[in-house]
Formats: structure tokens, C-alpha cells, sequence
């Protein structure tokens, strides 16, 4: 018989966009700072056989606005106003991609965050950067 003291367990499930991309968060412990690592697959590839850019964005924001909610300390809803991603060097298919973001500055309506990807190798991928407009849920 269930215990009635005994609170449920609340599972977080990826959004569809995360699964589809097969990025996933593995540290937001820090507020205002998001860890994330993507495998550089072969269905992300372009004709001249690296990651597109495309998918390295998508990647950046997604890391980003998981910083934007850790960071403001209460139920909202996160938007992006706009995304600036620098391409600094080919994703090679296969590698490890790391995206760290953090919120540099802001307060209880606009963020301002940053993003830098590396590659398995410690190399400098991609920088991005976005300025997020917080609404209360």
C-alpha cells in the first residue's frame, strides 16, 4: 500500500527540441550558469561534412535560456529577443560538443548571456550571446 507521507518523485522530461537534437543539460547546480554536451552527428552534417551552423545555435540557446531560469530564482517564462552565435571552427561529425552559459548581467526582466562551445579536443567551437526577456509564470 502507498505511503500518504510520501511525496512523489518530479521527473523533468526534455523538451521535444532537446530530444530531437540529443543535447542534453548535465550541470545547472550554479545559479545563472548551464552545462551542456551534444554529440556532433553525422543527420547534423552539412554537404562539406561538418556540424551546420544551424544546429550549433540551436544548441547555444537552449543552453542559455536554462541559465536565464536558474539564475532568476522563481517561476518564469523565458524569451529570447534576439541570438548573435559566432562560428569559430568546424564541428567535426563524431566529436563531443560542451556548451557552457552564463548570465553576465541583467535583473528581474532582462538577462544578458553568453555561451562558448568547445569540442572534445578543448577547441574553441562557437560563441554565442542573447539578451532574454523574463515574464512571471
Amino acid at each position: 500500500m502507498p505511503d500518504p507521507e510520501r511525496k512523489p518523485i518530479a521527473i523533468q522530461v526534455p523538451p521535444a527540441c532537446d530530444l530531437t537534437l540529443g543535447m542534453e543539460c548535465v550541470d545547472k547546480s550554479t545559479p545563472g550558469v548551464s552545462v551542456w554536451r551534444m554529440l556532433a552527428h553525422e543527420r547534423f552534417a552539412n554537404p562539406a561534412g561538418v556540424m551546420q551552423g544551424g544546429f550549433i545555435a540551436a544548441f547555444v540557446d537552449s543552453a542559455m535560456g536554462a541559465a536565464t531560469v536558474t539564475y532568476a530564482g522563481r517561476k518564469i517564462i523565458s524569451s529570447n529577443t534576439n541570438l548573435s552565435v559566432s562560428f569559430l571552427r568546424a564541428a567535426k561529425v563524431g566529436s563531443e560538443l560542451i556548451c557552457t552559459a552564463r548570465v553576465v548581467s541583467g535583473g528581474q526582466t532582462i538577462l544578458f548571456v553568453e555561451a562558448e562551445v568547445v569540442d572534445d579536443g578543448g577547441r574553441l567551437v562557437a560563441r554565442g550571446q542573447s539578451t532574454y526577456y523574463l515574464r512571471s509564470r
